[in-house]
């Protein structure tokens, strides 16, 4: 799920997931969104399919919309993966994601290389190289899912 204007990657995310969805036989629907009716109309079909999941794409809109997202989650028990830690905070199922404190110390880094005299355009691009796992124990119960002991010890946090 995303809004394609405020995250026009979010087709990106899709290929990505749609490569790795065919190796264990998973269809994947494309969820665009614009305002509160589509979240809810998403949400709500995907409730009814059996088996239904939510992956949410890391988009401003979807933060701004975080409660309303995992409140219907919540209402229509659909297991839903976000992209930062507060959304499993705030009572999301799991959330996977970059870490923010690495990313924003980078942003440090670019900073000062700037200030110090760097070209922008001669700093490269880098990706994140650490992401971070938190699982919200008391949604997977809401939602009657057993969260595997390997997963949980993976996780860099787990929420009880």
């Amino acid at each position: 799920m995303f809004n394609p204007i405020t995250a026009p990657y979010g087709t990106s995310y899709l290929h990505s997931v749609e490569s790795a969805a065919q190796s264990f036989a998973i269809d994947i629907t494309s969820a665009p969104i614009h305002d509160d009716s589509d979240i809810e109309r998403v949400i709500s079909a995907l409730g009814r399919e059996p088996g239904g999941s939510l992956i949410v794409v890391p988009d401003t809109f979807t933060d701004v919309h975080r409660d309303l997202i995992i409140a219907l989650a919540a209402r229509y028990r659909l297991p839903s993966v976000y992209p930062y830690t507060p959304f499993a905070a705030d009572g999301g199922l799991m959330t996977y994601g970059p870490d923010p404190a690495q990313m924003f110390g980078r942003t440090a880094d670019y900073v000062d290389r700037i200030l110090r005299g760097a070209k922008p355009a001669d700093l490269p691009v880098q990706q994140p190289n650490k992401f971070e796992l938190v699982i919200n124990l008391k949604t997977a119960k809401a939602l009657g899912l057993e969260m595997p002991p390997l997963l949980l010890a993976r996780a860099d946090e787990v929420i009880e």
